[in-house]
């Protein structure tokens, strides 16, 4: 058996011991069960003493933080944010930040460690959060990593690709070239630009996304290549999955014994990852993030004042990570109009602009439930369920030493719609304001509008 890194490489892990010539062969089921038996022991055993880390994610308003935030006192834990809008100060309402109180409580990484004109990209958040859950286990407490930016969480578990890193020199040059097509909104031509260079994906990047744009330039005029050359290690790790799934594919009881096949790819890990997604059914979901978009607005310090105050510094929406945050960039595009008004909004103007803010949630909790379907290492826990439920599973799975996670039924939340009711109930869904009814409620904004914004129109 060939050993690497004190553990047993997949394909020779398959191989079983020699079996003496029976009279009567067994069923090839009988040996695809004790294939995947042998293989989930081998590599529990491989696992079994690596450092614990435990990755918390779901969708936006699914009670993530909360749950991260109550399970970190139970374990002696840490928080690292992998929130993509937390690292920026500031912006406080629209990223649900952590209130001083619960920082205190427990210690949080990777909160307000920017300023909003700065950019952060998912290369730097590895770096960052590899650093904190370091320190975190050296210090004998246990890293619990809460946020719903998918990429961020994958680099973190599996690594980053081995991009070279641009010198200031080259950096300074791609910045310089690009510089008069971001100032002039020329997006298009900046892409040409990009393409020419010899990145051709450029022209599928979200429009004036300058900073991947830019990265794309120095990483070509490092390499010679565009990044999409690199290898990335998260594919490595599918086509293991791919090749896992083939040879156990002769047995329905693939579905009975497919943990085995990630615990496989778990191996090759630095860390023993446990993956949790919280996430309850879509409706609620939805219903949830729209009352939330709507408390967001409450005060005068809601989540519009924190837009006001990045346009005050000079920044325009979808300019950068910060303002491309959903929240900030629909109300900074709200504001924006209201100052080319004299600082006046009606409230079909306001309820407009809600409206816009609350889709974008929506979306953006739609894409992260589809990413996440996709990734196979975490486990889909019912949100619904009473807080302590999750806490104590959460908590009895990370003191279990067999190396397995076994999500009981009752808290088994489905990747996918799972009934005709649920997809009716979705397909039927409206919007429905909780606060701002009338005229009369949306006043103390409209209000609020009128004092801030008609001296800066």
């Amino acid at each position: 058996m060939i050993i690497s890194n004190g553990v047993c490489s997949f394909r020779t892990c398959l191989r079983l011991p020699e079996i003496p010539l029976l009279r009567s062969s067994p069923p090839l089921s009988s040996f695809s069960h004790l294939r995947r038996r042998f293989l989930a022991t081998a590599v529990n055993a491989a696992t079994r003493n690596k450092e614990k880390v435990i990755v918390i994610s779901g969708p936006t308003g699914s009670g993530k933080s909360r749950l991260a935030l109550e399970l970190a006192k139970r374990l002696n834990g840490e928080i690292v944010s992998a929130d993509s809008v937390q690292v920026y100060r500031g912006l406080d309402v629209g990223s649900a930040k952590p209130s001083a109180t619960e920082r205190k409580e427990v210690p949080h990484h990777l909160i307000d460690i920017l300023h909003p004109s700065e950019d952060y990209s998912v290369g730097q958040f590895f770096e960052d959060a590899r650093h904190a859950t370091r320190c975190i286990l050296d210090n004998g407490r246990v890293p619990i990593v809460v946020g719903g930016t998918g990429l961020y969480l994958r680099w973190f578990i599996y690594g980053k690709p081995d991009v070279p890193k641009a010198s200031p020199e080259i950096i300074s040059e791609a910045y310089l070239e690009l510089a008069e097509l971001q100032r002039n909104e020329d997006w298009d031509a900046a892409v040409q630009l990009v393409v020419k260079a010899g990145d051709p994906k450029a022209q599928f990047l979200k429009l004036n996304d300058w900073y991947r744009l830019r990265r794309s330039l120095e990483v070509i005029k490092s390499s010679g290549s565009p990044p999409s050359a690199f290898r990335v290690p998260y594919d490595s790790f599918r086509e293991k999955d791919d090749c896992s799934a083939a040879d156990v594919s002769e047995s329905s009881e693939v579905n009975t014994y497919g943990d085995a096949m990630e615990e496989t790819k778990s191996a090759d890990l630095e860390y023993e990852f446990m993956c949790f997604f919280l996430s309850n059914q879509r409706v609620d979901l939805y219903r949830a993030i729209d009352y939330r978009c709507e408390d967001m607005l409450l005060g005068r310090d809601g989540i519009l004042s924190e837009a006001q105050w990045l346009l005050n510094m000079g920044l325009l929406p979808n300019c950068n990570s910060a303002t491309r945050a959903i929240g900030y960039r629909q109300g900074m595009e709200y504001l924006l109009r209201c100052r080319e008004q004299g600082g006046q909004s009606s409230v079909g103007e306001f309820h407009k602009f809600l409206s816009e803010f609350r889709k974008a949630s929506r979306n953006f909790a739609k894409r992260q439930l589809t990413w996440f379907r996709n990734e196979s290492i975490y486990q889909w826990l019912d949100a619904s369920k009473p807080l302590e439920t999750v806490l104590n599973f959460i908590h009895d799975a990370y003191r279990d030493q067999s190396g397995s996670i076994v999500v009981p039924e009752n808290l088994r939340m489905a990747r996918d719609i799972s009934n005709g009711r649920e997809a009716f109930l979705l397909k039927s869904y409206h919007t429905q304001n909780r606060h701002f009814l009338n005229r009369d409620d949306c006043s103390p904004i409209l209000d609020w509008i009128s004092e801030s914004q008609k001296l800066k129109a």
